[in-house]
């Protein structure tokens, strides 16, 4: 798992691609692009539910603090670090 407690600061805006149905959960960061690969289905926000579930234990913070703000439904996301 990549470790990106560097990045959880208050109010942080993290961009990240998500890869779903992949053979693993994993979080990959190549060339400054967060990459996240679930091994859910993208049907009814379970994958999003499993991206936010990785990012959240990567990053160190908590499942609530993290907040979906755009890409409910394309594979480029933004989540924002609440205070």
């Amino acid at each position: 798992m990549c470790e990106l407690s560097h990045l959880s600061r208050p109010g942080a805006e993290i961009t990240v691609r998500v890869t779903p149905k992949a053979s693993r959960n994993a979080i990959v960061t190549e060339d400054g692009t967060i990459r996240v690969y679930v091994t859910v289905v993208p049907e009814g926000g379970k994958a999003n539910t499993a991206v936010v579930k990785l990012l959240a234990k990567a990053l160190g913070v908590s499942k609530s603090r993290l907040t979906l703000i755009r890409g409910e439904t394309a594979r480029d996301k933004v989540f924002r670090i609440a205070e």
